[in-house]
């Protein structure tokens, strides 16, 4: 009889393992970060992307949820740009633990909501309490990194100069609220949430709206889009980086109207912040040019290698595109290089600027096209 209990017992454990090797999460989220680990240098890092390093599948959920356990930082929150699928080296392992206790936590390239999500995913599959502890100081580091005023910055808790602005930007604030959100609407994967940060989740959403609200450029009166960040008292638009000019920016404003165009029950400043936002999109579409990449010397640069180079080419049939950056006022596309001197054209910045800035793209397509007319559709039928 003990034996065959044994052998029934070890059958479920086979058969478990088995399910779970076909369950996976969406990783896609951290696809920003391990990018930026494996194609863009820098010598900072505890650890460097060795050549050739292998990558976790999707279904090796276990080996994928102990990478983020081991990349998670004492006070909660994460380092950015490591990659989250990559097979370490023991060597790699230790040197990851053992800067547990750094406070280089940032919320920039995608960081920090898709590993809290993750974590909350593992849990609600397995009931295994070590991913609930992870996620839920996940949550508590995002709570604690918000602002007052509702805005988060890119980097928390050293956070100086440009890191202290409410960003947008690599979806740093976006990818907060999206997960404050479904915090504090218990989606499947959140239902285990305890009520005491559900609320905090809610009233961090609101906060947050408002922020959203407040930094809406006006352009002669008008409501128009976002920038990449904004003073955290302020709110104006305010420049970044040195080639990141202080602007209107589609592919911000673009994922900050797909986030208040999916608030149930929007009040009249939201409707109005969407219905303008997306009347500014419309009017900057850029018509009859291509962005073409082509081959070029190779040359080294400080923080990539590039064998191409980038040119913008007359096109009579071409579809609509947008710049990265608008001037304010003029919805001029503006440019720039590390020498943070504005530019009309994407030929007078330098080959390692051009290279390394994706300085067109079609963020608003989908929205203009689909789902802005499906959410004016909802309005108008009482939804």
């Amino acid at each position: 009889m003990k034996s065959w209990i044994t052998g029934v017992c070890f059958l479920c454990c086979v058969a478990m393992a088995a399910a779970e090797d076909r369950v996976e999460f969406d990783v896609r989220g951290f696809g920003d970060g391990a990018s930026h680990w494996r194609r863009i240098k820098d010598p900072n890092r505890f650890i460097q992307a060795e050549e050739g390093q292998g990558v976790y599948k999707p279904t090796e959920i276990r080996e994928i949820a102990a990478n983020v356990l081991l990349f998670q930082r004492a006070n909660g929150g994460w380092p950015k740009d490591y990659d989250m699928l990559a097979v370490l080296t023991e060597v790699q392992r230790e040197k990851v633990a053992a800067t547990r206790e750094r406070e280089d936590t940032s919320f920039d390239n995608h960081n920090i909501a898709p590993q809290v999500e993750y974590l909350a995913r593992m849990y609600t599959e397995t009931g295994e309490a070590v991913y609930r502890e992870g996620a839920e100081r996940g949550i508590d580091f995002i709570l604690s990194a918000q602002y007052p005023n509702g805005g988060w910055p890119q980097w928390f808790p050293k956070h100086s100069g440009y890191h202290s602005h409410i960003t947008f930007n690599d979806g740093a604030m976006m990818g907060c609220m999206r997960l404050m959100r479904d915090v504090a609407e218990s989606k499947d994967h959140l239902k285990w949430v305890d009520a005491v940060r559900k609320e905090r989740a809610k009233d961090s959403v609101q906060r947050g709206v408002e922020c959203i609200l407040k930094c809406q450029i006006r352009s002669h009166g008008l409501l128009t889009g976002w920038c990449q960040q904004h003073d955290r008292e302020t709110y104006e638009a305010v420049p970044a980086r040195t080639f990141e000019l202080a602007s209107n920016c589609p592919g911000d404003t673009t994922e900050i109207l797909q986030f208040l165009m999916e608030i149930e029950k929007p009040d009249q400043r939201i409707v109005e912040a969407v219905e303008r936002g997306v009347e500014w999109l419309k009017s900057v579409e850029l018509h009859g040019i291509v962005v073409k990449r082509v081959q070029a010397k190779v040359v080294d640069f400080e923080k990539h290698q590039a064998d191409f180079d980038i040119i913008v080419v007359r096109e009579q049939n071409a579809p609509p595109i947008w710049a990265r950056h608008y001037e304010i006022d003029t919805d001029r596309p503006i440019f720039a290089s590390r020498d943070a001197v504005k530019r009309y054209e994407l030929s007078e910045i330098s080959r390692e600027r051009r290279t390394g800035t994706k300085w067109y793209g079609d963020w608003p397509k989908k929205l203009i096209g689909r789902d802005y007319p499906k959410w004016k559709m909802r309005l108008s039928e009482g939804g």
